[in-house]
């Protein structure tokens, strides 16, 4: 029953007193029996598999061969950012996703989101069936339930009829959204997400007098200083910005100029982990720090914000002295840039000192947002307040999940209550859908019909490549009814957006489109405006102000997304839930992160409880230590204590959206923090790969390496050992191996993702890895350089199997198991494994996975879809590691034999 709550509904009804024995006059047989024949009534309603379709092809198609994956271009929505992305399908099937190589936002990448989106579509927990007040309906009976309240809407000119959605960028969407305020003029249409670009938008409002989106071009800027600002974890264009700053530090390894990036922040980013010069800030001090740097850079004299405040000491003032300068002596090619967290006042100030220094133009631009959806906190507040008053009959919500995530002060759940007539389109049976009147399922971007913008760049398609598995529909489509009063298929209403976008030819140039992932030239033009003059003045009166000092005294909250469930929508994802966080590598949690200092100021050690109380609202959850992070600050993640999110994210880590109010949602100073003497079990993961005392990863600076190459190795033993074993030597064929280039990885751990997905590998849960027993064959491990009170640098060091040459699991396997093969790799006969483990103990990089249970065992039908054929599917007791994808080298050698060509590198 657990984890299931349909069943634990039907055991609440049969059993009120919810005894786990069997109630007076029952035997267990009969208990068990009377709950067997109420789920079979509930199963004849609402059949939770997959409908299947298994008549064979009659006359099988020429492009379809068994065995032959076949890859389509598609593109996946995340708020108003477009992934293009090339999806692999196995007869109908998809199971992997990768970067479209012609899609700008992409260039071939991809990331975390992109790569578990496969789970998320076979995820045997999605809504399957349409609900009333909690009970199976059908599609056309709600249809019929609209028409009834259609009708009242339009008698009165839409009084009473809300719509409340998330960001998007879709063309089809905006004409919708048009077409709907049309026939209900006096409707409501909010646009909400609880993690968003709202305050960048807001400055740039201010500055250019009109919301404009910022595109970044970070392979142009050879000086980076980000303000509290994550450029390659929540920003919207992460994949582009982590490929351009990748080429900026290519540069400096051959010989050119190497980009330097300068970070401000509280809590540790990629961007921090990344940069050259990272100062520890509290997250409200970033606009008088914004004042001086201004000054240091000659933008701004020192009249605009008078004297510095007097918590800025002599290491903050040689900091923004040394970012100023650098930032003025590469006019045109530096880079500010600020945070999604930082207020308005902060972004208009960054945008104004980018265009005095000249980067606007060429390292930074302005786009347009004509056609978007874009984000206003100040409209959900306002339908809230509607929604109590009793003015809402009628509220649609397409995707969102407001009764979990809205702000705490909204009280979004007893709003709802006030609407007689709730509708919500979501993915599960969650916290919002639990609480409507009609339930829709909805379908995963990889089975609908829809389209986008990228930030700033082309027009893509999103192409479904498979039908919705359990019925699900559309935005676009439930958007249709709405607009329309007419049931239209998303495909009809993306070409009917497209027909004038493509003109003349169009069917030509639809399939062009759909190949290619995108249409080529559809990028928007640079957007020019002059910056308002008061831009640095309005920031200097913030920093002076109670604003960015406010808190001193007190503990300051940080909000923060998930780098993995992000706002909590990807909580039922278990590769998202076990994949290690990248800084603090915790799992399956969301600890309050504090400093050693602000840890020994409570009196708490990791693991303890603490009760945080902001303004009449508290939570209690453990801690975790983390060197780097700013005293006096507490970073919570939001995304995790979900009610109603399927068997994997329910129930997980603890929920932040009660702690966070709508006047602060970033960054809420004045917090309260006391110790409880409570603990709970946290799982990490970074000590499991210790290699005891012998350093893995090993750094230089530039300038050393250009002096001397092998200034890398330790001062403790400066010669390689002599070889145990004699060396191998290949007379033959290709030599396969894996290079990690360490200077530009920034440790997002795409490639985990990657390699879980490809290959198979199981989740298993917290209480595993909290033994030491994950099954990721690639990890990527964190080291901190320096004093842990305040420590240098962030280093990532990405581990798959070496497949070492003079390998010693090989030497140690009773079975040969393990075994080296003619091509240079280290190869695994999982059938001949007899779980000895030897091969584990003599692994001195630690990167072999035992299966100590059968994790597999019970995997539900469609998660299985999600699994690559050509990758065998291990058993219990065998050993796992990297096999380097040998399949994807053994299609690369077929590819090439049928092409009569010889094997490229």
């Amino acid at each position: 029953i657990d984890g299931h709550p349909e069943f634990q509904e039907i055991a609440a009804r049969e059993f009120p007193d919810g005894a786990s024995e069997p109630p007076d006059g029952f035997t267990r047989r009969e208990m068990v029996t009377l709950l067997g024949a109420s789920l079979s009534l509930a199963g004849l309603a609402s059949c939770r598999r997959p409908e299947h379709h298994i008549v064979p092809y009659v006359d099988p198609p020429e492009t379809v061969i068994p065995g032959i994956p076949r890859h389509y271009a598609t593109t996946l929505p995340v708020g108003r950012q477009a992934l293009g992305l090339v999806v692999e399908s196995h007869e109908g099937r998809p199971t992997k996703v990768e970067g479209n190589s012609l899609h700008p936002s992409t260039f071939g990448a991809s990331s975390v989101r992109a790569q578990s989106a496969i789970l998320d579509l076979y995820d045997p927990d999605r809504s399957q069936t349409v609900r009333q007040a909690g009970q199976p309906k059908s599609w056309a009976d709600f249809v019929a339930a609209w028409g009834a309240l259609e009708k009242d809407h339009l008698a009165g000119g839409g009084a009473g009829l809300a719509v409340l959605t998330g960001m998007s960028s879709s063309p089809t969407m905006a004409r919708l959204r048009t077409a709907f305020m049309a026939r209900f003029p006096k409707a409501t249409w909010v646009v909400a997400e609880p993690v968003s670009d709202e305050n960048v938008l807001a400055g740039m409002t201010r500055v250019a007098g009109r919301p404009l989106d910022t595109v970044l071009a970070v392979d142009r800027a050879r000086v980076i200083v980000a303000l509290d600002a994550d450029l390659f974890g929540g920003h919207a264009d992460a994949i582009r910005n982590m490929r351009g700053f990748a080429d900026g530090r290519r540069a400096g390894a051959t010989g050119g100029t190497m980009n330097r990036l300068y970070a401000v922040e509280a809590v540790h980013s990629l961007t921090g982990a990344m940069a050259d010069h990272r100062l520890r800030l509290r997250s409200s001090r970033v606009a008088a720090l914004l004042v001086e740097l201004a000054k240091a850079a000659g933008v701004a004299g020192d009249a605009a914000g008078g004297a510095a405040p007097d918590w800025f000491d002599a290491k903050m003032r040689a900091f923004v002295d040394a970012a100023g300068g650098d930032l003025r002596d590469a006019r045109g090619a530096g880079l500010v840039v600020a945070g999604d967290r930082q207020p308005a006042e902060v972004h208009a100030a960054v945008a104004a000192l980018n265009a005095a220094l000249g980067n606007a133009g060429a390292t930074v631009s302005y786009r347009e947002t004509t056609g978007s959806a874009l984000p206003a906190r100040a409209d959900l507040t306002a339908l809230a307040a509607a929604m109590r008053a009793g003015s809402v009959k009628t509220l649609v919500v397409l995707g969102g999940n407001p009764a979990y995530d809205a702000p705490a002060d909204l009280d979004f759940d007893a709003a709802l209550g006030k609407v007689p007539n709730v509708i919500a389109l979501t993915d599960l049976l969650d916290e919002t859908a639990r609480l409507a009147a009609w339930h829709l399922p909805r379908a995963h971007a990889f089975e609908a019909w829809g389209d986008a913008r990228a930030l700033g760049g082309p027009l893509s398609v999103v192409q479904p490549l498979i039908l919705p598995l359990y019925g699900g529909r559309s935005d676009l489509e439930i958007a249709a009814l709405l607009a329309t009063g007419k049931e239209m298929p998303g495909y009809d209403l993306v070409r009917e957006t497209w027909k004038p976008i493509l003109g003349a030819g169009f069917e030509n140039a639809w399939g062009k489109v759909l190949e290619s992932g995108l249409l080529a030239g559809s990028e928007l033009p640079a957007a020019g405006f002059a910056p308002n003059g008061r831009a640095l003045a309005d920031l200097a009166t913030l920093a002076s102000s109670g604003a960015s000092k406010a808190g001193d005294g007190n503990y300051e909250i940080v909000f923060m997304a998930s780098p993995a469930v992000h706002d909590g929508r990807f909580a039922n994802n278990g590769w998202l839930q076990e994949l290690p966080d990248p800084i603090t590598k915790q799992v399956w949690d969301n600890p309050a992160l504090l400093s050693p200092a602000t840890a020994k100021a409570i009196g708490v050690a990791d693991e303890q409880v603490i009760k945080i109380d902001l303004a009449g609202r508290s939570v209690e959850m453990p801690v975790h230590l983390l060197p780097g992070l700013e005293d006096g600050t507490v970073a919570v993640t939001l995304g995790y204590g979900r009610t109603a999110s399927g068997r994997v994210g329910t129930g997980v880590g603890v929920d932040l959206y009660r702690l966070r109010a709508g006047g602060s949602p970033d960054i809420a100073p004045g917090a309260v923090v006391t110790r409880t003497s409570r603990t709970l079990p946290l799982a990490t993961t970074q000590e499991h790969g210790s290699m005891e005392g012998r350093p893995l990863v090993l750094e230089t600076s530039l300038e050393a390496f250009r002096r001397d190459p092998s200034s890398y190795k330790e001062e403790e033993h400066p010669e390689e050992p002599s070889p145990l074993f004699e060396e191998r030597t290949y007379t033959k064929g290709p030599q396969w191996a894996m290079t990690i280039d360490l200077n530009t990885c920034v440790g997002c751990n795409a490639c985990v993702v990657a390699c879980q997905s490809e290959n198979n590998v199981p989740v298993v849960g917290k209480d595993q890895v909290r033994r030491g027993r994950q099954m990721h064959w690639l990890r990527v491990d964190r080291y901190f350089a320096g004093r842990p009170e305040a420590p240098e640098s962030v280093v990532f060091q990405p581990v798959p199997c070496m497949h070492c040459e003079n390998a010693p699991c090989e030497q140690v396997c009773p079975v040969a198991a393990t075994v080296h093969g003619e091509s240079g790799l280290n190869e695994m006969v999982y059938n001949r494994c007899i779980g000895t483990r030897y091969c584990s103990n003599n692994c001195p990089y630690k990167v072999r996975r035992f299966n100590f249970y059968n994790f597999t065992k019970d995997t539900p039908e469609t998660l299985k879809m999600a699994q690559n054929p050509d990758v065998t599917v291990r058993a219990r007791g065998v050993m796992e590691k990297c096999s380097y994808c040998l399949q994807r080298l053994n299609r690369a050698k077929i590819d090439a034999k049928l092409a009569g060509k010889a094997l490229a590198d």
